[in-house]
């Protein structure tokens, strides 16, 4: 029964024809709850799972309350996938729980749930340390540089962190993440207006396989920062001896969101795109976002230039 899934209630999926699984199976590895009565139902079942591993709980409206959560960390210690986004009615009374009952976590989303405090999530950090992704879109309270210095300090193996439109994160925050989380490899700071240069820089300089960096709207962004990510490729460009961080052709920034970045300039930009190969700006792959920054409309990566320049000279070899 490892592996399987439980969809419960799921009216498209058919409860017996996708898992045929016994209740009393306690090697159950996913078990997705949604739809109404999650929370008597997580209330209910929590305690028959002892070995649940991923617990994915969306709802339609807000249901989940701390009880449940409490539940969960009091019966599933082997925890490691736990998805509680738009939990709206949870406090921090949630996270202390998981702090104390589930520190095998390595996935946490919890994106949306306003209520809980930065003093909850860094205590939660100093006890979940295998923590890999970690979603806190929205997470405006919780999501500060308190928190943020708490995670790099004790969560060394995060891989993506989400940060969306935590207006209240700054450099602090976001230094603290690449000095404490060398392995960092998507991070989204979509929305957090405070940032500057300085936390592209500690990125740039510390996170050698960063390969998904989100700065909508980060509107203190200059150069500087676009330069020091360009720099970064050539620094940690493999040579005759070796790698000099371990890099291999293939890493390096594949996608790159700097729309409302009004501040950069075409010559910036264009020397990140001409380091990182993967960022493409030609159609049907674009991984340089630049929307609403009209002033880089010259900026192309490679193959967009290549497939600009046989457009135009076709005509001329029909003649």
């Amino acid at each position: 029964m490892e592996g399987c899934y439980l969809l419960w209630p799921y009216p498209s999926f058919p409860l017996m024809e996708r898992c045929k699984l016994d209740f009393c199976c306690y090697k159950l590895m996913t078990f997705i709850l949604c739809k109404k009565n999650m929370n008597n139902l997580v209330l209910s079942l929590a305690p028959k799972f002892g070995k649940l591993q991923n617990l994915i709980l969306r709802q339609d409206k807000p249901q989940l309350s701390d009880h449940a959560v409490e539940t969960i960390a009091s019966y599933c210690h082997d925890l490691q996938v736990l998805d509680l986004s738009k939990s709206f009615k949870l406090s921090d009374l949630s996270l202390y729980a998981l702090a104390h009952g589930c520190h095998d976590l390595k996935r946490l989303n919890i994106s949306g749930c306003t209520a809980f405090s930065d003093t909850a999530l860094a205590y939660l950090a100093s006890y979940c340390r295998k923590l890999k992704f970690l979603n806190l879109c929205g997470c405006v309270k919780a999501a500060s540089d308190t928190a943020l210095q708490a995670i790099g300090q004790y969560c060394n193996h995060l891989q993506s962190v989400n940060l969306g439109w935590c207006e209240n994160v700054t450099d602090v925050g976001v230094m603290s993440l690449a000095y404490g989380c060398p392995d960092l490899r998507t991070l989204d700071l979509c929305g957090c207006v405070l940032i500057t240069d300085d936390s592209v820089i500690a990125l740039a300089n510390m996170c050698p396989h960063l390969r998904s960096l989100g700065l909508y709207y980060c509107q203190n962004i200059t150069d500087r920062a676009m330069y020091s990510l360009a720099h970064s490729c050539i620094k940690n460009k493999p040579t005759k001896w070796g790698t000099g961080k371990g890099k291999n052709d293939d890493d390096g920034l594949r996608t790159l969101n700097i729309s409302q970045c009004t501040a950069l300039t075409p010559p910036a930009v264009q020397a990140v795109c001409d380091s990182f190969p993967a960022l493409h700006t030609c159609s049907g792959r674009h991984s340089l976002i630049m929307s609403g920054c009209l002033n880089l409309m010259s900026v192309h990566c490679a193959c967009a230039v290549q497939a600009h320049r046989a457009s135009t000279a076709f005509p001329h070899s029909a003649h």
